[in-house]
């Protein structure tokens, strides 16, 4: 297959039309986007890049009046969208077009159940597959700015470029391993997870050093961080410039009722002016719940960080087994949940194809070194 890497530049609605009525014949299609998020909430979507196997396409959304065309390319379940590490692409094309592409492919998960190491980058991903090394000069470019430089066009062009042929070679090797099947799931729950972000009430639980806090304090650090997750989407302010982390910490432990406390607190000048009325406000309504949220877990006891030790082992004997890195196994706080867990049960990923791969082996590991613990 012969690609040319040449940016082809589209900035209208009508060619935008054209391309994707003949995209949605293809069976997959390679996709990424360009994206701005220094002083922003969201995304600022800059540019979506589509590769259809022969060019790479470089679709200019802040040209363009109307992306309908390409939303439908993106909710046509007959249409595979092959990405590379997409979360942030997915959250950048739920913002600019409200949909979340689906099917995906995305190329870092598959490698990784392939057998190669978890977390490669695209360019790595495209050296040890296709033998091609691939320019990073452009990874940090003002991409809302216009017109793109000629180095940030072929930079994005590439991007998209050898993503059909990474595809090609991945899709042979999940079949000829039997595991076509846990790359699909792992891709529709990233696209339910774009789909679904976890309501601003579960915020709190993000906060370092917030297991402890009690009752009335982790009240009070639930409707915080819910008060900022809300505001800061609406102000489309990151998080941090609203409100910094350890201040909603140093507010829900010190539980101030005036000025002089929310600035004890760590809340000043202009922080202080525009938000203290509003956070001792949200502090005094903490103080009146009468459904404060359950405690965090705790640090693992020595017990536990025994047990957490003896599954740690069980998952590298697996992953060796399988050919599998351990980091597509499971992830460390799984691991802990389950030994904290006092009738410890498969959960979240866990229960779909990694059950039977990993996920009953650690339950026996666990429940054999409980049972030796009590003897």
């Amino acid at each position: 297959m012969e690609i040319d890497t040449t940016p082809v530049w589209i900035d209208s609605s009508e060619r935008l039309a054209e391309l994707c009525a003949r995209w949605r014949g293809q069976n997959a299609v390679a996709l990424d986007t360009e994206f701005m998020r220094s002083r922003t909430f969201y995304p600022q979507p800059a540019l979506v890049q589509v590769g259809d196997g022969e060019h790479c396409y470089l679709i200019d959304n802040l040209a363009i009046d109307d992306l309908q065309p390409l939303r439908e390319l993106l909710l046509d379940t007959s249409v595979t969208k092959i990405m590379h590490s997409c979360s942030e692409d997915l959250e950048t094309l739920e913002r600019l077009l409200g949909a979340v592409p689906a099917p995906i492919f995305d190329t870092q998960i598959a490698a990784a159940l392939t057998g190669m190491k978890a977390g490669l980058g695209y360019a790595a991903t495209v050296s040890q597959l296709l033998n091609i090394e691939l320019p990073k000069s452009e990874t940090r470019s003002d991409w809302l700015q216009r017109p793109l430089s000629e180095a940030q066009k072929i930079y994005a062009a590439l991007d998209v470029a050898w993503l059909p042929l990474v595809y090609g070679v991945l899709v042979k090797r999940l079949r000829e391993l039997g595991r076509t099947d846990w790359l699909q799931e792992d891709c529709a729950a990233l696209v339910t997870a774009a789909r679904n972000p976890p309501p601003p009430e579960l915020y709190y639980q993000k906060v370092k050093g917030a297991w402890r806090l009690r009752g009335m304090q982790l009240a009070a650090l639930q409707d915080i961080c819910a008060w900022r997750e809300r505001e800061a989407r609406l102000q489309d302010l990151p998080r941090n410039h609203l409100l910094k982390e350890h201040v909603c910490l140093n507010l829900a432990q010190k539980l101030p009722g005036n000025t002089i406390g929310l600035t004890q607190a760590g809340l000043e000048g202009r922080a202080l002016r525009q938000l203290g009325d509003t956070l001792l406000q949200i502090i005094d309504r903490a103080a009146g719940r009468e459904d404060p949220p359950p405690s965090l877990p705790q640090p693992l006891s020595r017990s536990e960080g025994e047990h957490l030790k003896l599954l740690r082992q069980r998952v590298s004997e697996i992953a060796e087994e399988k050919s599998l890195p351990v980091e597509i196994l499971v992830r460390k706080k799984e691991l802990e949940h389950l030994v904290q867990s006092p009738q410890p049960e498969l959960q979240g990923r866990l229960r779909g194809w990694r059950e039977q791969v990993i996920g009953r082996a650690l339950l026996d590991t666990l429940c054999a070194a409980r049972e030796d613990a009590v003897k």
